[in-house]
C-alpha cells in the first residue's frame, strides 16, 4: 500500500492513548508467539530464512520480541502478565541449555549473536524482579555463561555496535559475572568520537546519517543509565556522562521532531527501513529522560504518530505480523542478511509502554497545530523544508553519503540522492545502486551509465530567517564505475575500477516545497566532455496505472493521488521527459521520476526548480536570474531572494 492510499482505518494511536499503545503491542505479541518453539526459546515466523540461517532467525525472534515483552512487563510493573513473564522464562531457560534442540547460537558461533544479546541483558535487567531473580541457579549461570564471550572481544564493528558491548557487560557486572572496564571506557570513547555536533552521531567514522542515530546511538546510552550498577560503573571509570548524554539527546530531538511527517511517517532514508516504527524510539526516550526542550506533549504525538502510520498502512498485517517491507512486504527494502524475526527490532519504538500510566506523558497536553518548517542540520548537511499545506517533510542532501570524503564509490540510493521525503521513496532495486537517477544529478554517457557524486565536499549549509530560504552546496569529482563482481555493503555504495568524469558542484536554494537547484560542470580533468547532464527529481511509485505524467517544453511532472513531482528548466538547453522503472519501491511496482537532461557547457550555471507537493500543481513556478557571482530567484508568492554562488575554486 502506497502513502497516498486510502489507510484502512484511522489508528486509535491517533488519540495519544496509553490503552491503545499497550492494545497494539499486545497485537505483535500475539502474532509472534503463535510461531514460538515449544520451549519458547526461538520464534521464527514464516517466510524465507534469513542470509545467517534459521537458528539465528529464531534468536532474533526472541530477543526482539523479548524487548516488546519486556517493556509490557515493567510498564504494568509485572500485574497482569503472567502469560509473557512465564513464556520468556521458559525461553531464557531452553535458549541457554547447552543439551536443548532451542538452544540459542553463541556469541562465539555467528556475530550476530552479539545484536541479540544485547537485547537479552537490557531485558533481563529491565525485568528483574519478574524474571531474573526467579531464575533457578542453574539457569542464571547458564546465562553468564551464554553472554561471556563477549568481554575482550575485539571484533565488534565499530559503529553503534559498541553499545551491544557495553549493555552486556553492564548486566554481568551486575550479576556476579565476568566484564572488563577497560573494554567498557573503549567503547564509550569510541562513541563519543561518532559526535559531530548538536546532538547529532554518525553511525561509525563514514558519513552515516540515519535512523540509528535515534533508535541506537540516543536510545541506548539513557536505558544504559538505568542498568543496575551503571552509575556506580560511570564513576569508577571516572564518566560524568549522562548529563552530557541526556543534553545530546535534548539537542537532536530539537531537530528530530521536524522530520516526521504530519501523517506520522518517518524520514523514507538509511538502511534497515523494515524496522519501521523503531523510528519512534528516541521521542520516546526523550520523554523517558524528560529532556527540557521539547514537551511531553509532542514527543507522545510524534512517537504515536509513527506508530499510527504504520497502523494505518497494514504493519502488523492481518495476522499481526510485521513483514520485511514499508507499508506491504517488499524483500529488497532489506539487507541481505535479514530474514523474517528481523523487522522485531520495531519494538524499540514500542518503548512507550514502560512508561506506566501515571507518567506526565500520558496526560501532556497536544502540541497545536504545525506550521512550515525550515532549518538546516549541518552535520549531515541537510536542508529541512516541512510544509503544513501537505504535511510532506523533504530533506535535501549535500553531506551525507555513507562513505569517507573523497571516496570514489558508489552512491548508496540510500544516502548519497540530492533529496529523501516522508512521503517518497528513494529507488532501490539493483539498476538503482549502479545508476543514480531520483534525486540527482549525474552526467550520463553514450552507454546509458550515470555518475556518482559520493565523496562530495560540503561547500555551505545556512538558513536565512528574513528571506525564508535556506542554502547549501557540495562538490564532487563525479564518476563512472565497473562494478566488481563481488559486492559487500551494508548501506554504502557499489565498488569497482572507477572512472573521473569531472567536478560538479551543486547548490540548492529552498523555499516551502521548492528547490532551485544549480549546477556548474567542469570536466577538464575527467572524461566527460561528451556526456549528457541528467537533472532527476522526486520518485513517485504506486499501482500500475496509477502513476500519471506529463511532459511538454517547459516542465516534467509526475502525479499520485495527493501528490505531485515537478522538474521545471530554469535555463536554457534542458529538454523535460520522464524515466519509468519497474519493481524499484517499496511504495509500489510502477515509478516515474521527471528529470531535465541537456548537453552543458564547461563552467557555466545551469538549473532547474525541482517540487514534491500535495494537491494540484502550482499556479506558477519559480523565476530565475543568474549573475557572475549571485543568482536572483523569483518565488511563486513574490518573494526575490539573492543567493551568492558557490566559487569554483571550493572543490
Amino acid at each position: 500500500m502506497t502513502r497516498t492510499s486510502q489507510p484502512s482505518e484511522r489508528s486509535s494511536m491517533r488519540t495519544g492513548s496509553r490503552d491503545a499503545l499497550v492494545a497494539f503491542a499486545d497485537r505483535m505479541l500475539s502474532g509472534a508467539a503463535a510461531w514460538a518453539s515449544p520451549g519458547f526459546a526461538r520464534i521464527t515466523p514464516p517466510g524465507a530464512p534469513g542470509g545467517y540461517g534459521t537458528a539465528v532467525d529464531g534468536l532474533e525472534g526472541f530477543a526482539r520480541t523479548f524487548l516488546l515483552a519486556g517493556f509490557r512487563i515493567v510498564g504494568a510493573h509485572g500485574e497482569g502478565v503472567d502469560g509473557l513473564i512465564r513464556d520468556y522464562t521458559r525461553g531464557i531457560v531452553a535458549g541457554v541449555d547447552p543439551a536443548s534442540e532451542e538452544r540459542w547460537v553463541r556469541l562465539d558461533e555467528h556475530p550476530q549473536a552479539k545484536v541479540e544479546a544485547a537485547s537479552i541483558a537490557l531485558i533481563l535487567d529491565m525485568t528483574r524482579p519478574w524474571i531474573w531473580d526467579r531464575l533457578d541457579v542453574l539457569t542464571r549461570q547458564r546465562v553468564i555463561d551464554y553472554l561471556t564471550p563477549v568481554v575482550g572481544d575485539d571484533t565488534y564493528p565499530r559503529n553503534n555496535w559498541v553499545w551491544f558491548r557495553i549493555v552486556v557487560q553492564t548486566f554481568l557486572r551486575s550479576v556476579g559475572g565476568p566484564w572488563s572496564a577497560s573494554d567498557i571506557a573503549a567503547d564509550l570513547a569510541r562513541h563519543d568520537s561518532f559526535a559531530r555536533g548538536d546532538g547529532w552521531f554518525s553511525d561509525g567514522d563514514e558519513r552515516a546519517y540515519d535512523h540509528y542515530v535515534g533508535w541506537a546511538l540516543h536510545l541506548y546510552p539513557v536505558l544504559w543509565s538505568r542498568m543496575q550498577g551503571a552509575a556506580e560503573l560511570a564513576a569508577e571509570l571516572g564518566e560524568d556522562r549522562f548529563a552530557r548524554d541526556v543534553e545530546a539527546l535534548d539537542r537532536y530531538l530539537q531537530d528530530a521532531v521536524h522530520l516526521v511527517g504530519a501523517d506520522g511517517a518517518p524520514l523514507i532514508q538509511g538502511r534497515s527501513l523494515i524496522y519501521r516504527f523503531a523510528a519512534a524510539a528516541p521521542f520516546w526516550v526523550g520523554a523517558l529522560a524528560q529532556v527540557p526542550s521539547t514537551d511531553l506533549g509532542t514527543l507522545r504525538h510524534v512517537a504515536m504518530g509513527v506508530i499510527a502510520h504504520f497502523d494505518e498502512h497494514g504493519a502488523p498485517d492481518q495476522d499481526d505480523l510485521l513483514s520485511m517491507g514499508w507499508h506491504a512486504p517488499w524483500r529488497r527494502l532489506a539487507q541481505n542478511y535479514s530474514g523474517p524475526s528481523s523487522p522485531y527490532w520495531a519494538a524499540k519504538g514500542m518503548l512507550g509502554i514502560a512508561l506506566p500510566a501515571d507518567h506526565p506523558v500520558w496526560a501532556a497536553p497536544e502540541p497545536a497545530p504545525g506550521s512550515d518548517d525550515l532549518r538546516t542540520i549541518a552535520p549531515a548537511g541537510w536542508i529541512v523544508s516541512g510544509t503544513a499545506s501537505d504535511g510532506i517533510v523533504r530533506v535535501i542532501n549535500h553531506g551525507t553519503d555513507h562513505a569517507e570524503p573523497d571516496a570514489e564509490v558508489g552512491d548508496s540510493p540510500l544516502y548519497a540522492r540530492m533529496g529523501y521525503s516522508t512521503a517518497s521513496s528513494p529507488l532501490l532495486n539493483g539498476d538503482a545502486w549502479a545508476e543514480p537517477l531520483e534525486q540527482s544529478v549525474a552526467l550520463v554517457d553514450a552507454a546509458g551509465r550515470a555518475t556518482h557524486r559520493a565523496g562530495m565536499a560540503l561547500l555551505r549549509i545556512d538558513a536565512d530567517a528574513d528571506g525564508g530560504v535556506a542554502v547549501a552546496a557540495s562538490v564532487s569529482r563525479v564518476h563512472w564505475i565497473d562494478p566488481a563482481e563481488v559486492q559487500v555493503r551494508h548501506g554504502s555504495g557499489i565498488t569497482g575500477a572507477v572512472t573521473v568524469a569531472g567536478r560538479i558542484t551543486t547548490c540548492s536554494i529552498v523555499r516551502g516545497a521548492w528547490e532551485v537547484r544549480l549546477v556548474r560542470i567542469d570536466v577538464r580533468d575527467g572524461a566527460g566532455r561528451d556526456a549528457a547532464l541528467r537533472i532527476g527529481g522526486w520518485a513517485l511509485a504506486g499501482e500500475p496505472g496509477q502513476v500519471e505524467t506529463t511532459v511538454s517544453t517547459d516542465a516534467a511532472s509526475a502525479r499520485l493521488d495527493d501528490l505531485v513531482s515537478i522538474v521545471v528548466p530554469l535555463t536554457p538547453g534542458l529538454a523535460p521527459g520522464i524515466e519509468r522503472r519497474t519493481d524499484a519501491s517499496p511504495l509500489g511496482p510502477d515509478a516515474a521520476v521527471p528529470v531535465v537532461t541537456g548537453a552543458p557547457e564547461d563552467g557555466t550555471w545551469i538549473a532547474a526548480a525541482v517540487l514534491l507537493g500535495g494537491a494540484e500543481p502550482p499556479a506558477s513556478v519559480p523565476s530565475l536570474e543568474l549573475h557572475a557571482e549571485a543568482a536572483v530567484v523569483g518565488w511563486p508568492d513574490g518573494r526575490r531572494t539573492t543567493t551568492r554562488l558557490p566559487r569554483p575554486s571550493g572543490a
